[in-house]
């Protein structure tokens, strides 16, 4: 297989298939029978001109002979072979092995790593605290309608994970030499996912397709000899001479094992608590705060697109900006949603946490993402290691409070809070937060760093898309769920620094940051544990 790069074709062309045939045959000056076969691996959007966007394609061809052409053109950057991009698997497990490894948590991470260990024939035990995914979905959905919290039933915990109530991006910016990522979008696409998600530049799923992927991905881990448990929550690990035994479960169960996948997402605190008293090695993190900014999708499509806004193959824009402030501080746009909403994110009673998600459509008025501050334990929280946990507790509870107390959210318009003076009426902008805002002063929320930080930020943010720093543009808060606050340090051999046999894995852990990233680890990790299992090197 030969691969071409840097193909392009205006946003308006009539046939993309026969277009990129004819670039094909005129680069490669080859004739039409000796092209057999050829695929869009990747097409990305070059916006820099609004008035010409162009279409970046990655192809892959199917070609006559091709030594004599990587020959002719082993001077251009943009043909060389196709890198072999299929998954194959390390180890397979022996029909005598009797011990099962155990994975804790089913969110991205935990999903594909029982799915691999799965495959291998290892038959994992899967512990999920929460629910299977369409039951968790009517306990998130309720609660967003004014029901009560269910504090192991919600956007953090359950089937899924957290990514499950989200814009479902799929894209990552972590190295990837061994192309795991395309055994998770395979993976996605056999599950139900839209088979564009190989090749466009930023795939997303949305959440209603997010849930009936994760149910056939469970019953395929079932199918393949594994056993998942919801409401399964690990309330002891046991540790014998630096080796882990086993676990207790939430109902008093005592679960033997000596493999054991820790994927329990950012926001298990109760389990990093127990952890750290248990002894395992756990390190403060950086990672963000503050607040979820809405803006009207139309104005962000106008800003990205210019005149070609609307057109279905740009979709709804997105956007990502960084400024780094005169205080020291960095703040950036986090997780966007086009076309989305932000929603409730709360994990424990008394605290508001937002979040954002999208629809596979992209169809909602507003657009929105976190504006967020990076803090550090060395500066911001230093001494114990979970310190981090309990300044965004604080912060939750704080909003919480401000918001009414009633799980309702603060907000404020965005020129008010430049002014520093309270919000009294909205503006263009409709919050799409439920179960609902309350309009106030945000200003003392954040620390007083973070706060001037972000002032200074979104005038910054208004020179990139003009709207930005609009006045009736609307803040709300708090974002504290960027990442795990804490890292569970592994070695090499991705183990646990000080307990053999625990493997901590994706975001929770500190070792990803988004669905793919987390799956991809959930596939490194799985690895490293079968072969560790096999005791192979």
């Amino acid at each position: 297989m030969l691969r071409l790069t840097e193909i392009k074709l205006p946003l308006h062309h009539q046939d993309e298939m026969a277009e990129l045939k004819a670039i094909i045959l005129a680069k490669l000056a080859i004739t039409e029978g000796d092209l057999h076969h050829f695929t869009v691996f990747k097409r990305g959007i070059d916006a820099r001109k609004k008035s010409d966007i162009q279409l970046i394609y990655t192809l892959d061809l199917d070609v006559a002979n091709e030594q004599q052409l990587l020959q002719q053109f082993a001077k251009d950057p943009h043909v060389s072979p196709s890198p072999d991009t299929r998954y194959k698997f390390v180890a397979q497990a022996p029909a005598t092995l009797t011990e099962r490894p155990v994975v804790v948590g089913l969110g991205p991470c935990g999903l594909f790593a029982g799915l691999l260990l799965a495959q291998m024939g290892f038959k994992p035990i899967i512990l999920e605290r929460g629910k299977a995914v369409r039951e968790r979905t009517k306990d998130t959905f309720g609660f967003w309608r004014g029901q009560e919290l269910n504090t192991e039933s919600n956007v953090q915990y359950g089937e899924g994970g957290a990514g499950t109530f989200s814009d479902g991006k799929l894209y990552s910016q972590i190295k990837d030499p061994k192309h795991y990522g395309r055994k998770v979008l395979t993976e996605f696409v056999t599950a139900g996912a839209p088979e564009e998600i190989m090749y466009v530049s930023k795939p997303h799923i949305g959440t209603f397709k997010l849930v009936s992927m994760v149910e056939k991905m469970r019953a395929n881990i079932i199918a393949l000899g594994g056993e998942i448990r919801f409401s399964s929550r690990v309330d002891h690990i046991h540790i014998e001479d630096k080796q882990l035994t086993g676990i207790t479960l939430n109902n008093g169960e005592r679960l033997n094992c000596r493999h054991l996948v820790l994927a329990v997402g950012h926001s298990a605190r109760d389990t990093f608590q127990m952890l750290y008293d248990a002894g395992v090695y756990i390190e403060a993190k950086p990672f963000s705060v503050g607040f979820r900014i809405e803006h009207e999708q139309s104005m962000i499509d106008s800003c990205r697109w210019g005149p070609n806004a609307g057109n279905p193959i740009l979709g709804a824009a997105d956007y990502k900006l960084v400024h780094h402030c005169k205080n020291g501080r960095t703040v950036y746009s986090f997780c966007m949603c086009p076309g989305g909403t932000v929603v409730a994110a709360a994990s424990e009673t008394g605290g508001v946490v937002t979040n954002g998600m999208s629809q596979y459509s992209r169809h909602e008025r507003n657009a929105n993402s976190a504006i967020v501050v990076g803090i550090h334990p060395e500066q911001d929280y230093p001494g114990h290691p979970l310190a981090g946990i309990e300044l965004q507790r604080k912060l939750e509870q704080a909003a919480f409070h401000l918001g009414g107390a009633d799980y309702h959210a603060p907000a404020q318009l965005i020129g008010d809070f430049l002014k520093g003076s309270s919000s009294a009426d909205l503006g263009a902008v409709q919050p799409s937060y439920t179960p609902g805002i309350k309009l106030t002063d945000l200003s003392a929320l954040l620390p007083d760093y973070a706060t001037a930080a972000i002032r200074e930020a979104i005038p910054a943010f208004e020179k990139q898309i003009r709207g930005f720093a609009k006045a009736d543009g609307l803040l709300t808060a708090v974002e504290t769920r960027t990442s795990s606050p804490i890292c569970i340090k592994r070695g090499a051999d991705l183990q646990s620094l000080n307990v053999k046999g625990l493997y901590p894995a994706g975001e929770g852990a500190g070792y990803a940051g988004g669905i793919l990233s987390a799956a991809i680890d959930g596939i490194r990790v799985a690895e490293a544990l079968a072969l560790q299992m096999l005791q192979q090197p």
